[in-house]
């Protein structure tokens, strides 16, 4: 069975940087295309970024463009979520997902595994 396991999250100010990561256990990521999403109090589980099974592609939501990169680390069956320039709106539990298919992961339909999250809390 395959684990998702994020680290990572804190407390930021406005401005600064965190990296995430998560590593999988019980199975090789590069058997899986990768992705975050996070959940803010009251609002749906919304997408952040996804990232294909070599690495060669990444996709991100407009709000963090420019600010977040997905990457991964197969040899460490680990992805990374690095996020500089935080937002006070960027304030979220912060999830890890898979898919073992070849498609990509822009809704939380297409996901066949979640981590158990970690929280981002941005201050001012």
């Amino acid at each position: 069975q395959v684990q998702l396991v994020e680290s990572g999250g804190g407390l930021v100010q406005a401005g600064g940087s965190l990296r995430l990561s998560c590593v999988v256990s019980g199975g090789t990521s590069s058997s899986y295309v990768m992705g975050w999403f996070r959940q803010a109090p009251g609002k749906e589980r919304e997408f952040v970024a996804d990232i294909s099974r070599s690495g060669g592609r990444t996709y991100y939501a407009d709000s963090v463009k420019g600010r977040f990169t997905i990457s991964r680390d197969n040899a460490k069956n680990t992805v990374y979520l690095q996020m500089n320039s935080l937002k006070l709106e960027d304030t979220a539990v912060y999830y890890c997902a898979a898919n073992s298919g070849w498609s990509t992961i822009r809704t939380t339909n297409d996901v066949g595994y979640w981590g158990q999250g970690t929280q981002v809390t941005v201050s001012s």
